[in-house]
């Protein structure tokens, strides 16, 4: 695999969001992570110009699914349609801009077998008997969002599989003090099975390798647990499970059980991302844009307690592959997002949804301070004082100061044209250039680009306020050149701003193309930028 390339790196873009569960609606945690963060990448990368995939699907298969079901007294097929249907609803709501929501039907669950059947076919994968929690009173095994316990490395409460506080995984019966999540008072005992697993430490090697390559350009508690996890030796990864929820796993060796639902994610991005395509007007077979001939730049976007998975499982299934597939060149994680510092949780009603909050706040600004405090490095909160003082003070008035000066401006001077001094070039070249730094990896921020938004509607709205009151043949290369620099931040910032950019493109605000050079122009013609506002439609 090559090294990165600079931010003029035009390849084709994949950008994978991760694939929600659905045993429930989406709350603001999730949209302040990865799916946020995918969004306005995408979005940038569009606005480059670049060929950009952005695609996701739900993850049907998760035994959370499950156990959700089953403490809401409901079947788990149901679960997942209302489920969904919530989902997708609160991703259109925020402005998430999939290109493509791949269902979950038969070519899914084709692609996801003919993936694991090739790796089968190659003699991957190994029988092994292992012990795992098993319920005496209803002869079930207990995996992952069936059962929980404590992390025998960390000792947090965890799920089975993986703990989401340090990311390792806790294979069969490593959990501590297991019990069932559906009814805790339920312990189960252990029993003996035998699964289809794939040996981990024959990858080593390989896994060690491609981490050394990439580790000096991912977020640092990614590439700490990954050390911590190759400096032990690697577990096996159970590809298959004796389940009944979930999808078969097409192989003799283990009738009747299905494939590791967690597993299913590559593939699934390989289907979903095929899906995405033909939306666009390209017709792919799944996993057509994952071969090396496509020369694509793969981007993941997910949550840390994820993290294992994807960066470790999943790179060791795609390195099984040989040299058929790409590889992910970046794996950008967050971290938990709270609501006013305690986590988000549904079962005690501590929750906030987009759909709740988008009743109160139009998006733009709920997504300016979702970027703002998005949970890059560490746990951020959610605070309601925050985001009224944030928007309110820093956002909404700053910037309608700025757009009514500018609009007596235009409505005293109409189609008045200006020039623009090359001071005012270099101003809005400046501000492509640093947006530019933090929109591309590795310096990827939602943080920095939203607080420079801010910085800017300040700066510009200062400059508007030493020139109101002035007419156009007073100073004409100071308007034009604050004018121009208005129009290059309506720009940088609609990845962000998206309903705000939107008006004022239809407008003739600027054009949404960021070619380098964008700002490079003599003349500019006054008009009166949109409005901002704090009232939701129809609130």
């Amino acid at each position: 695999m090559r090294p990165p390339r600079p931010a003029e790196d035009d390849r084709p873009v994949l950008v994978l969001g991760p694939n929600p569960t659905p045993n429930g609606g989406m709350h603001l945690g999730h949209i302040a992570g990865p799916y946020l963060a995918g969004d306005v990448y995408a979005r940038y990368q569009r606005a480059r110009g670049r060929k950009v995939v952005f695609s996701t699907g739900t993850d049907d298969s998760q035994t959370f699914v499950v156990a959700s079901a089953r403490r809401l007294g409901v079947e788990p097929d149901e679960l997942c349609r209302t489920s969904t249907e919530l989902i997708r609803e609160a991703l259109t709501a925020i402005g998430i801009s999939f290109d493509g929501f791949g269902p979950f039907d038969e070519t899914y669950q084709a692609t996801v077998q003919d993936y694991f059947r090739a790796l089968h076919a190659a003699g991957k994968f190994r029988l092994r008997t292992v012990r795992m929690p098993y319920l005496e009173r209803t002869g079930e095994f207990l995996v992952e969002g069936l059962v929980e316990g404590e992390c025998p490395v960390c000792l947090a409460t965890c799920r089975g599989g993986l703990c989401e506080t340090c990311c390792h995984p806790n294979n069969f019966d490593e959990l501590l003090n297991p019990r069932s999540t559906v009814d805790p008072s339920d312990i189960p005992t252990v029993r003996e099975t035998t699964i289809l697993v794939l040996p981990m430490e024959e990858y080593r090697e390989q896994l060690t390798a491609y981490h050394e390559q990439w580790s000096s350009y991912w977020r640092p508690h990614l590439v700490q647990m990954v050390r911590d996890v190759l400096s032990r030796p690697l577990q096996d990864l159970p590809i298959t499970y004796p389940l009944a929820w979930g999808m078969p796993a097409p192989f003799p060796e283990t009738p009747g059980q299905v494939l590791n639902a967690w597993l299913e994610l590559i593939p699934a991005g390989m289907y979903t991302s095929s899906y995405a395509a033909a939306q666009l007007g390209r017709r792919t077979t799944p996993g057509q844009l994952w071969l090396p001939e496509e020369d694509t730049r793969i981007v993941h976007f997910l949550g840390f307690d994820n993290a294992y998975f994807f960066a470790l499982a999943h790179m060791a299934l795609l390195m099984a592959h040989g040299q058929k597939y790409l590889r992910p060149e970046w794996v950008l994680t967050n971290e938990f997002y709270e609501l006013e510092s305690e986590k988000f949780s549904t079962s005690k009603r501590h929750v906030l949804s987009v759909q709740e909050l988008l009743a109160e706040l139009p998006r733009d600004p709920a997504r300016l301070y979702l970027a703002l405090t998005a949970p890059e490095y560490q746990r951020t909160t959610f605070s309601r004082t925050g985001l009224d003082k944030v928007t309110r003070e820093r956002l909404v008035e700053p910037w309608n100061r700025l757009a009514e000066i500018l609009g007596k401006f235009a409505a005293n001077g109409a189609d008045t044209v200006l020039p623009v001094s090359d001071t005012g070039r270099k101003r809005a070249a400046t501000m492509l250039e640093r947006f530019d730094f933090h929109y591309e990896m590795p310096n990827y921020s939602l943080n920095r680009c939203a607080d420079l938004i801010l910085t800017q509607i300040g700066r510009l709205g200062r400059l508007a306020e030493s020139l109101e009151g002035r007419g156009p043949d007073c100073e004409p290369a100071a308007w034009g050149d604050l004018i121009l620099q208005v129009r290059a931040l309506l720009a940088l910032s609609a990845p962000i701003l998206i309903d705000l950019a939107d008006t004022a493109r239809q407008a003739g605000g600027f054009t949404g193309v960021l070619a380098p050079g964008a700002f490079e122009m003599d003349e500019v013609t006054a008009f009166a930028p949109p409005l901002l506002s704090l009232t939701a439609s129809g609130g």
